[in-house]
C-alpha cells in the first residue's frame, strides 16, 4: 500500500489535527515506515503458531484472602480533618 502525502493530511484533518508543512512532511515519512513494517509482518509464516495472551507463563501473584486485624478507629481519625470521633465528617456533595 502506497502512502501519500495527500492521505496522512486526510488523516489528520479526520483526528482533528493541524499540521503544519514540516510536520506533514516528517509524519507522511514515519507513516510509510510504520505500514512497510506491517507489510514486513504479514508475510511472516505463522501457521501451527498457538496464539499466545502473553509471551511468558503467567501464575497467579496474589496472595491468600486472610482475616487480618483492622486499624483501630482511634488511629484512622487521628488523621482525619473533621471526625465526631466515630465517623469521618465530609462536606454534602449532593445538596439539600
Amino acid at each position: 500500500m502506497a502512502l501519500e502525502r495527500e492521505d496522512v493530511r486526510r488523516i489528520a484533518e479526520l483526528a482533528r489535527l493541524e499540521l503544519s508543512s514540516d510536520e506533514l512532511a516528517t509524519l507522511t515519512s514515519e507513516l510509510i515506515q510504520i505500514v512497510d513494517y506491517v507489510q514486513q509482518l504479514r508475510s511472516i509464516k505463522t501457521e501451527g503458531v498457538v496464539p499466545l495472551a502473553h509471551a511468558l507463563d503467567l501464575a497467579n501473584v496474589f496472595r491468600d484472602d486472610c482475616l487480618a486485624p483492622g486499624l483501630p478507629r482511634e488511629a484512622a481519625l487521628s488523621n482525619a480533618p473533621k471526625h465526631d470521633g466515630a465517623y469521618f465528617l465530609v462536606p454534602a456533595v449532593l445538596g439539600e
